[in-house]
């Protein structure tokens, strides 16, 4: 079983790209995020069209994120995190997907940073540990999936250089010191765990002739309880999809399952 993550960087305008990579690759599970469009303008029918299943939680010109199953209806769990009513920020879907259940987070950026944009990454972050805590040990297999907005650490594996990033709030300490609390809870890091000391960027901005000189970060996860864990044999960067015409400045980051 693939499951895959992709900030599409607003499907409307990324719907090219997103169905030539589900044709390619076929994941049977792939979370998506930045969709940038209302509940009511989602494409649902393009999506039907190339054989998925789909949930979503839109959010107009921003945010957004949605679960596809390939031959499948995703079961809908939650929209958002709880413990916050009166967040309106479209981030977090999750669902149960053939025995699995997927959650697709797009965790806030947090720039600019000292500032409310980074205060408010900061608790929502603390609000996915929280929920993430009760899901390890829920008894099913649980993968959360996303843009988390982490580089977890200055290493080449993880970011190009961080010199360029010194003040961004995907590196900062109290960004990084939540990504560890999340992972001190069990979870598998993927991507980190069978490729140890390769470089997987996920990420590459459109300023700085980045994509061309391979100046990435690694800032799309995912996270395996223990029991989904078991079942890990293969993970990747789909990374050619970062090279075609008007693309997302993501690529999809999947995982094979047993």
């Amino acid at each position: 079983m693939k499951i895959a993550t992709f900030n599409v960087n607003g499907i409307t305008s990324r719907l090219p790209r997103l169905l030539e990579w589900l044709e390619e690759v076929s994941p049977d599970i792939a979370c998506l995020q930045e969709l940038k469009t209302s509940d009511a303008t989602f494409p649902q029918l393009a999506i039907q069209g190339a054989g998925y299943g789909a949930i979503w939680h839109g959010q107009k010109g921003f945010n957004g994120v949605a679960i596809l199953a390939k031959g499948a209806d995703p079961q809908e769990r939650r929209r958002g995190l709880p413990n916050d009513p009166d967040d309106t920020h479209s981030r977090y879907l999750e669902a149960s997907v053939n025995g699995l259940i997927v959650g697709s987070i797009y965790l806030p950026n947090g720039n600019p940073q000292p500032g409310p944009k980074f205060d408010y990454k900061l608790a929502w972050f603390q609000r996915l540990i929280d929920h993430a805590a009760q899901l390890y040990d829920c008894g099913d297999e649980v993968v959360l999936v996303g843009d988390y907005n982490v580089v977890p650490t200055d290493n080449v594996h993880d970011i190009y250089s961080p010199r360029s990033y010194l003040a961004d709030a995907l590196l900062q300490p109290e960004t990084r010191a939540a990504w560890r609390q999340l992972l001190e809870q069990g979870w598998t890091d993927a991507i980190h765990t069978l490729h140890p000391d390769a470089a997987m960027y996920t990420y590459w901005d459109y300023f700085r002739n980045r994509w061309p000189r391979d100046a990435g970060l690694r800032i799309d996860h995912l996270l395996l309880n223990a029991k989904a864990a078991t079942r890990l044999k293969e993970a990747g960067v789909d990374k050619a999809m970062r090279g075609r015409e008007k693309p997302s400045d993501h690529a999809p980051a999947w995982i094979l399952l047993a």
